[in-house]
């Protein structure tokens, strides 16, 4: 890096930046100054981290220390604002949920409990629905709009529909998540040819895709950052976050105005009487698929409650 005799500055070697990518302990930093500067840096990382069991991962912003003799090491990890398990992912401002029309059709339930995840972290859910030349989405936009959750609708075969969602992530950090084969690194190509990412075609048997997307990176784009994501099947969501009984209300974004009203402070909106939320779908106000996916979001959090009370992890 230097010349013999040159006097090297190690403060100019170390840097903040935000990890792109991490492959069996080897960490790719985005560095936002110092001497490298736009570059990506091939980092280790301390020990210390991993004796405190904490992960680096996908959009961390870090500080990386360096000398003009060993490797770059992250030397500290700054508090997140939001993380996701899997995948992992750190300081999402968006996730764009990518499902099909058709082949694979949408799952309401999947996608409910998705944006409900989304909405406890305070990352703001976007929801995309592709292959609308095989099939259109029905009455799914309207619902989704009508509770403040930008939709857009894509036809990856012509790019129709794609400059919406690239107006909804530009200058943010923004992940793409959906199930195996709906189309995430086909609608990415659509938004961003260079990228070059595989893609593979609907196996008619198991009516899915194959997980073209092995890890997660992050690829610089339009003043932000995009995540294209593994695909996952319906059984991989139980591995996502777990929400509580008590979070799941709050998660529904539009049970939230009629909360208060209850005629019980402790109502469940399950069955109870002079439930508000009850009430709102009844009248149209909630739409009753999402209310349905509330329900079994609630039944399965009394699952997960009730095995933790008799000792499991």
């Amino acid at each position: 890096m230097s010349n013999a005799g040159e006097k090297i500055n190690i403060s100019s070697l170390t840097f903040e930046g935000m990890i792109t990518k991490a492959v069996g302990g080897v960490y790719y930093v985005d560095a936002f100054g110092g001497v490298y500067k736009g570059e990506s840096v091939k980092c280790a990382v301390r020990g210390i981290f991993r004796a405190r069991g904490i992960s680096p991962a996908a959009g961390d912003l870090v500080r990386v220390e360096g000398d003009d003799i060993t490797e770059p090491v992250i030397a500290e990890i700054h508090e997140r604002k939001n993380f996701l398990v899997r995948p992992p992912l750190a300081n999402l401002d968006v996730i764009v949920f990518v499902n099909s029309t058709a082949q694979p059709s949408v799952n309401r339930f999947i996608l409910d409990k998705l944006i409900a995840i989304a909405d406890s972290k305070n990352i703001a859910p976007a929801v995309v629905f592709t292959k609308i030349d095989l099939e259109n989405a029905g009455d799914l936009p309207d619902i989704y709009r009508s509770v403040g959750i930008p939709v857009c609708t894509v036809d990856n075969t012509t790019g129709e529909g794609a400059d919406g969602v690239r107006e909804l992530i530009k200058g943010k950090t923004a992940a793409f998540i959906g199930n195996s084969g709906v189309g995430k690194s086909s609608l990415l190509n659509v938004l961003y040819p260079d990228l070059e990412l595989d893609t593979a075609h609907i196996s008619k048997k198991l009516g899915r895709g194959r997980h073209t997307t092995r890890q997660v990176e992050l690829y610089k784009k339009d003043g932000g950052y995009i995540a294209d994501t593994p695909g996952f099947s319906t059984v991989d969501t139980e591995r996502y976050v777990r929400l509580s009984k008590d979070e799941l209300p709050s998660a529904f974004r539009e049970f939230r105005e009629f909360l208060g009203e209850c005629q019980f402070a402790n109502c469940a909106h399950v069955k109870e009487k002079g439930c508000a939320v009850r009430a709102a779908v009844d009248a149209g106000k909630i739409a009753r698929s999402r209310y349905e996916s509330y329900l079994r979001m609630y039944e399965e959090a009394g699952k997960i409650n009730d095995w933790e009370a008799k000792g499991g992890k």
